[in-house]
């Protein structure tokens, strides 16, 4: 069994850690130890993407995350070029729960009206990443949550960074979304044809 200590590391070190175990050892079960809830999340999602069912178990504050893979895991594959036609794909990249500077009362209107805007882009929104004070727009009671939450609906991959979340004491008001680490949103930058930075 392979074993990744990754206590006392930061996101997304946790989930590099873990990969960089399944690249060189490929190990049919392993085991990994973390110390913090957005690591926990991103750790077993990220064991997932891979194959593996997981298991957690918590003693004080390190989780114990055992792992299993299946016998449908992924394999990898050569990445295929976009159709011809294909729609544009655009990540939206949310680091502010305002837009623009000088007034955060009128940013943060403008924000709204951003969010509820989104929508016109149609297929073209691929995904929509929320860090910073950015991943306030996803919590209860706020102007946007609705709006943010209707789009996900439509089956718009939704990203909102944990260790942001767990920076501002926020990770349990967290309404809509994927938590997420930086290794997913950097490989969503890499897969975008176009990133905009909001």
């Amino acid at each position: 069994m392979s074993k990744v200590d990754a206590r006392g590391l930061a996101c997304p070190a946790p989930v590099l850690a873990t990969k960089a175990a399944i690249e060189s050892d490929h190990p049919e079960r392993m085991e990994v130890l973390v110390d913090n809830d957005p690591s926990r999340e991103n750790v077993t999602r990220f064991l997932a993407s891979q194959g593996y069912t997981s298991a957690v178990e918590q003693e004080g504050a390190v989780y114990t995350i055992t792992a299993t893979r299946g016998a449908d895991a992924p394999q990898a594959e050569p990445v295929a070029e976009a159709p011809e036609g294909a729609p544009t794909k655009i990540m939206v990249m949310v680091a502010s729960d305002c837009m623009g500077t000088g007034d955060d009362i009128l940013g943060g209107k403008l924000m709204i009206n951003f969010i509820k805007t989104l929508k016109e882009m149609g297929d073209e929104l691929w995904r929509l990443v929320f860090v910073n004070s950015g991943v306030k727009l996803t919590i209860d009671g706020t102007g946007t949550l609705t709006d943010i939450q209707e789009l996900e609906a439509t089956g718009l991959t939704i990203l909102v960074c944990g260790t942001c979340l767990d920076h501002f004491k926020l990770l349990e008001r967290k309404q809509v979304g994927q938590t997420t680490n930086m290794l997913d949103i950097v490989t969503a930058m890499q897969l975008a044809d176009k990133v905009i930075n909001i």
